[in-house]
């Protein structure tokens, strides 16, 4: 097994420098991390390869475009903690960015499922690998994500991990490609969307890549 896919407990988490950055930078930064949760006394997770960015200002869709409410009180917590909100009876997690205060927060959209696949399947009631992680809501019920994780700080909680690996990194590099974000219709015309090229588990449509979404990054990662 590559040093890369060992359990995540054998990871640095990012620090919060990191995460208090412009949050484009961040969203940008992020594809290709480990993103992991130890419940039920285990890891589940995988690595980031779509996320979006919602920014402090001149935003009509980011949550804090309307000012700090009790539901959205963790998008202007520490940089490097969640926000995870409800939407329809499902939910999405975030990680915070910028400054404390400042209400800014990038979207996790999809990971590579790599950690706890079978339970992923079982929360799924699915398995094909495709439908476990491949968009923010299935995301969170597959990793049990819900507004109990609301504020949680990533950067030290001991059940969390969030983290970088060099050679990751080096594959995504030239893979990555910014779009429009999917489903809002305010400032919908902005390129705040970052994926992973080609690969299969990025939630949207095919032509958002430049080449087939049929490359997966543990297989990429095979020969390292």
């Amino acid at each position: 097994m590559n040093s890369w896919m060992s359990s995540p407990d054998t990871k640095a988490s990012l620090p919060r420098r990191f995460y208090a950055r412009a949050t484009a930078d961040v969203a940008r930064g992020l594809l290709g991390c480990g993103y992991a949760v130890f419940r039920g006394g285990q890891w589940i997770g995988g690595v980031i390869v779509e996320t979006e960015a919602y920014l402090s200002q001149r935003d009509a869709a980011s949550h804090s475009a309307r000012g700090r409410t009790p539901s959205n009180a963790a998008m202007f917590g520490p940089p490097g903690s969640l926000y995870v909100y409800p939407i329809h009876a499902k939910h999405c997690s975030n990680l915070v960015t910028e400054p404390q205060g400042i209400g800014a927060a990038v979207l996790i959209r999809a990971i590579e499922p790599v950690w706890g696949c079978e339970t992923m399947q079982t929360l799924r009631r699915t398995d094909d690998p495709r439908r476990l992680t491949r968009g923010p809501a299935m995301l969170c019920q597959a990793m049990m994500l819900d507004r109990r994780d609301d504020g949680v700080d990533v950067v030290h909680d001991p059940s969390w991990r969030v983290w970088s690996d060099d050679r990751i990194q080096g594959i995504i590099e030239s893979r990555v490609i910014a779009t429009r974000r999917i489903g809002i219709r305010r400032s919908a015309d902005r390129k705040l969307r970052f994926i992973v090229d080609g690969n299969r588990f990025v939630s949207g449509k095919a032509g958002d890549h430049r080449r087939p979404p049929r490359e997966s990054l543990l297989e990429l990662a095979a020969d390292l």
